[in-house]
C-alpha cells in the first residue's frame, strides 16, 4: 500500500508542485487564476481528515478498483491523499532553487522545459529526497486508519487484533515496529539527501551549467594577440 501509494504520489505530486511555482506571480508560466485554483484544490484535499477523505472517494474507488475492501483499495484514497501533501513540499523545495541559474538558462535560449529539467528539479533533488520521505512516513500512518476498510497492514494489527481484543502487549509490539520501519525509512532518506547534498556542493553550479563557462585566455595567447 505504501509502495504504490508513494509512487503515484511523486507522479501526480511533483509536476502539480512545479506548476503551482511556474504559475505563481513572476514564474515563467505566470497565470495567477490558474495559480490560484490549483492553489485552492491542493488545500481544501489537504484539509479533509484522511478518515473522511477515504469515505468520500468510496463511489470513485469502487469505479477504478471495482471494490472499496482491501489494499487495493485503500491505495486510492491513500495516493489521493498523499499528491496535494507532496505537491506542497514539492513547491517550497522548488523554490528554494537559486533564480540566478533559471535566468542563466533563459539568458542562453532555454525554454521552460530546459528550465524544469535542467535547473529545477537536479537542483533541488535532496530537498525532493526529503519530501518523499517525509511522505512515506505520512502514508505509513495512513495506513492504519485505512484499516478501516480491511486493507489489512500493521495498524490494522495493532487496532483490530491489540487494541479491540485488549492485547495490550501485541498493540505495543505493533506499535515498536511501526516505530522501528519508520526510523529506518527516515534514516536512509536523510543519508541518501545528504549524499546528494554534498555531491552538489563539491560540484557547484558551474558543472551543471557548462554552457556558461567561459574560459580565460591564456597570457601566451594574449601576448600572441598582442
Amino acid at each position: 500500500m505504501v509502495g504504490w501509494s508513494t509512487l503515484i504520489a511523486v507522479v501526480g505530486g511533483l509536476p502539480l508542485g512545479i506548476l503551482l511555482v511556474l504559475t505563481d506571480r513572476g514564474g515563467l508560466l505566470q497565470n495567477v487564476v490558474a495559480n490560484k485554483v490549483i492553489g485552492q484544490l491542493v488545500n481544501i484535499t489537504r484539509s479533509m481528515p484522511f478518515i473522511i477523505l477515504m469515505v468520500a472517494l468510496m463511489g470513485f474507488t469502487r469505479w477504478v478498483t471495482g471494490t472499496t475492501i482491501g489494499r487495493e483499495a485503500a491505495i486510492v484514497p491513500l495516493a489521493i491523499g498523499a499528491i496535494p501533501f507532496f505537491a506542497r513540499l514539492v513547491e517550497t523545495a522548488v523554490r528554494e532553487v537559486d533564480s540566478g541559474l533559471v535566468e542563466a538558462v533563459q539568458a542562453m535560449g532555454g525554454n521552460t522545459w530546459t528550465v524544469v529539467r535542467k535547473v529545477l528539479v537536479p537542483e533541488a533533488l535532496p530537498s525532493l529526497i526529503s519530501s518523499t520521505t517525509t511522505t512515506v512516513v505520512a502514508l505509513i500512518g495512513y495506513t492504519a486508519m485505512a484499516g478501516t476498510v480491511g486493507a489489512g497492514g500493521l495498524g490494522d494489527i495493532a487496532v483490530r487484533y491489540g487494541y479491540q481484543r485488549f492485547d495490550t502487549q501485541l498493540m505495543w509490539i505493533t506499535v515498536g515496529i511501526l516505530a522501528v520501519v519508520i526510523s529506518a525509512i527516515q534514516f536512509a532518506g536523510d543519508l541518501a539527501a545528504r549524499a546528494l547534498h554534498r555531491r552538489a556542493g563539491r560540484s557547484g553550479p558551474e558543472p551543471r551549467l557548462r554552457l556558461l563557462r567561459t574560459k580565460e585566455p591564456k597570457a601566451a595567447d594574449v601576448s600572441k594577440a598582442a
